[in-house]
C-alpha cells in the first residue's frame, strides 16, 4: 500500500474495498498506484489535490496547467526526480526554485535538492499523476546527454579559453548540469573543508567522496552514464587533453568564489576499469597555517626547532606518510625564515602553494628537472637556504649533503614511519653513516590527529586499565580526562572538526653520532633517543588526549605504541 493510500484511507477518501480493488488492477497493468485510482474512477485528480494542500499545508499547483520552465527542469537530472516524485518547475529571482513535490514530507530531498542546485527551495504539492506526466513532457533529455553538449565541444582550444576565462563556481542561468554538477561539488568541498574530492566510476554508478579531517565520506551517487561528461568538464578546466582516455594525467585549475577569492585545486586523471578516476586535492592558501607556534609543537618541542631553522648550515628533516602535514610544518618554517637578506630556493613536486620572497621551482622528471638537477642548479644560485621537496634517491641525498656541509640550510622530507628509522632509510639508500652525522642538525617525524569538535564534545568515562595499555604513566592516570565527540551537523556526524599535528624530534646529539657511527638499528638509536628526553609519537599524542584536544581513537590511529 502506498502512503498516500495510507492517507486517503484515514481521511476517508478511499475504503478498504476500494483499496484492495486498486492495489489487484495495479498488480495487472503496472500503471502507479494513483493513475489508478484516478482510472477506476475511485476518486478526482482533483479531489486528490485538494487533499494534499491541507494535508502538507502547503499551495497546490495542476502541473497539466501550470508554465513550466525548461531551464528549471534542467536544474535536476531526471533520474531523481522520477526517484522522489517531484520536478523544478521555475526559478524564483536569482536565488530561489519553485519545486513540485507528490510527497513533500521528506526533508532530506529538499535538502538534497537545495545541495545540487545551490537554490532557496520553495515547496508546492501536486499529484503524483501529473508529476511523471510532467517529467515525461519536459525532461525527455537525461542528464548526460545534456552535460555532453556543455563538456565537450568541438573546438577544444576555444572552449578552454572559454572556461579558463570564467572558472568561477558563483553559478550562471546558462549552465548545463554537468557544469553545474561539477561546481556544486567544488563549492561543497570548499564549504565542508575538505583536502580533496574523488570523482569515481564503478560498474553501475558515479560515486564522488570528499576527505574531511583525514576521512573519506560519500557525498553524492549519480548514474555511470555521467562519468565520461564530467570527467571531460574537470580537463577542460585543467587544460588537459580531453581526447586522452589511457595515461595518467595531471593538472591544475584556479577557481574563483566568495565575491573574487581565489582557490586552486590540484588535478590528477587516472584511467581504470570502468572510466577515468578524478582526484582534485584543495589548495586553499587562506587556510595554510604558517604560524608555527600553532601547529602543535610542545614548547620544548618548539624552542629545539626553532634552533635547528636558524642554523648558520646542516640538513633538517622532516618524515612522515602522506598527508602528515609534512609540506605545512616545512612552509611554516620558510615563512619564518622568510627575510629580506636571505636567499631562499625551493624544490618541489608539485608548488602547492606560492610564497612571495621565496624563489620556487616546480619540478618536472619529463624534461630533466628532477629534484638532483634542480639542487645542482641552486648551488650557483647563491643559495642560503634550500628545501627540497623530498630526497627521494642517492643522488639527491648526496647533493643535500654536500650543500648542508658547504654553509648552506637543507630542509627536506623522507617518508619514513619515526625519526630513528631515517637514519636507517638514508643508509640504505647508500648515504654514509658518516656523511650522516656530519651534516644532519634535526629530525623531525609528524602525524595528524583528529581535533574534537568543540560543539559536540562530551567526557568520556574511561577505564583506568585503557589508558595504561595506551601508555600513560600510572602516576599520570589521574589527570587524565577524557572527551570525545557525539557527532553533529557541524562535524558531519564525525565528532572531529579540524587537525593538529603531533611531534617526535630527534637532535644529532654527540651519542646518537657516535651510535649511527657504530652501525646502531633503529630499534638501539629509538631507546637511546628516548633515554635522551625524545617525546615519541605516541606521547606527543596522549599530551593532547591529556588537554582534551583529541580522542583515544585518533591516538591509536596516528602512532605507534611505544615499547620498551
Amino acid at each position: 500500500m502506498s502512503k498516500i493510500g495510507e492517507l486517503l484511507i484515514k481521511q476517508g477518501l478511499l475504503n478498504q474495498a476500494q483499496m484492495a480493488s486498486a492495489i489487484e488492477d495495479q498488480k495487472k497493468t503496472g500503471n502507479r498506484f494513483v493513475d489508478t485510482i484516478i482510472s477506476l474512477g475511485l476518486i478526482k485528480e482533483s479531489q486528490i489535490l485538494q487533499f494534499l494542500k491541507a494535508h502538507y499545508k502547503l499551495p497546490g499547483i495542476d502541473l497539466h496547467t501550470f508554465p513550466i520552465q525548461k531551464s528549471a527542469t534542467e536544474l535536476v537530472k531526471r533520474d531523481f526526480c522520477e526517484r522522489h516524485a517531484l520536478i523544478p518547475v521555475q526559478t524564483v529571482g536569482d536565488q530561489g526554485l519553485l519545486v513540485a513535490f507528490a510527497e513533500p514530507g521528506n526533508i532530506q530531498v529538499i535538502d538534497d535538492i537545495r545541495f545540487l542546485t545551490r537554490k532557496k527551495i520553495q515547496s508546492v504539492v501536486a499529484t503524483e499523476s501529473a508529476v511523471f506526466a510532467a517529467i515525461d513532457r519536459y525532461m525527455n533529455t537525461d542528464f548526460k546527454s545534456m552535460g555532453k553538449d556543455t563538456a565537450e565541444p568541438q573546438d577544444d582550444s576555444s572552449a578552454i579559453g572559454e572556461a579558463l576565462g570564467n572558472n568561477t563556481i558563483e553559478g550562471n542561468p546558462e549552465d548545463g548540469p554537468i557544469i553545474k554538477f561539477v561546481n556544486s561539488m567544488m563549492a561543497e568541498a570548499i564549504r565542508k573543508k575538505a583536502s580533496d574530492i574523488h570523482f569515481e566510476p564503478y560498474e553501475k554508478k558515479f560515486r564522488v567522496r570528499f576527505r574531511v579531517d583525514g576521512n573519506m565520506m560519500e557525498v553524492q551517487e549519480q548514474p555511470i552514464s555521467v562519468a565520461p561528461a564530467i570527467a571531460s568538464r574537470i580537463k577542460i578546466m585543467s587544460r588537459l587533453d580531453i581526447a586522452e582516455k589511457r595515461r595518467p594525467q595531471d593538472g591544475r585549475i584556479k577557481i574563483q568564489y566568495k565575491g573574487g577569492k581565489d582557490m586552486d585545486f590540484r588535478v590528477s586523471v587516472m584511467p581504470t576499469i570502468y572510466g577515468e578516476k578524478i582526484v582534485l586535492r584543495l589548495l586553499d592558501k587562506s587556510n595554510l597555517q604558517l604560524d608555527m607556534t600553532k601547529l602543535g609543537f610542545e614548547p620544548e618541542d618548539l624552542v629545539i626547532f626553532r634552533d635547528a631553522i636558524y642554523a648558520p648550515q646542516g640538513m633538517l628533516l622532516i618524515t612522515g606518510p602522506t598527508g602528515s602535514g609534512k609540506t605545512t610544518t616545512i612552509y611554516s618554517a620558510l615563512a619564518e625564515l622568510n627575510k629580506p637578506d636571505v636567499n631562499i630556493s625551493t624544490a618541489e613536486d608539485p608548488v602547492e602553494f606560492n610564497l612571495e620572497g621565496i624563489n620556487q621551482l616546480q619540478v618536472n622528471a619529463d624534461i630533466g628537472v628532477t629534484f638532483s638537477a634542480a639542487l645542482k642548479a641552486f648551488l650557483r644560485q647563491d643559495p642560503d637556504i634550500i628545501m627540497v621537496g623530498e630526497i627521494r634517491d642517492l643522488e639527491t641525498a648526496e647533493i643535500s649533503a654536500k650543500a648542508a656541509s658547504t654553509g648552506h640550510l637543507v630542509v627536506s622530507t623522507l617518508h619514513t614511519n619515526d625519526a630513528p628509522q631515517t637514519i636507517s632509510r638514508l643508509i640504505e639508500m647508500g648515504v654514509p653513516p658518516y656523511v650522516i652525522t656530519s651534516t644532519i642538525n634535526l629530525i623531525v617525524a609528524q602525524r595528524l590527529v583528529g581535533k574534537i569538535c568543540d560543539t559536540c564534545k562530551t567526557h568520556q568515562n574511561v577505564p583506568e586499565s585503557v589508558l595504561l595499555d595506551l601508555g600513560v604513566p600510572q602516576e599520570e592516570v589521574s589527570q587524565y580526562k577524557v572527551f570525545q565527540g557525539r557527532g553533529c551537523n557541524t562535524c558531519n556526524g564525525t565528532g572531529i572538526k579540524g587537525r593538529i599535528a603531533i611531534f617526535e624530534l630527534m637532535p644529532m646529539s654527540h651519542e646518537i653520532k657516535e651510535a649511527i657511527l657504530k652501525n646502531s638499528s633503529a630499534a638501539e638509536l629509538r631507546f637511546l633517543a628516548r633515554a635522551q628526553g625524545m617525546r615519541t609519537l605516541r606521547r606527543s599524542a596522549l599530551l593532547k588526549l591529556k588537554k582534551g584536544q583529541t580522542s583515544i581513537q585518533e591516538v591509536l590511529n596516528s602512532s605507534i605504541k611505544d615499547v620498551g
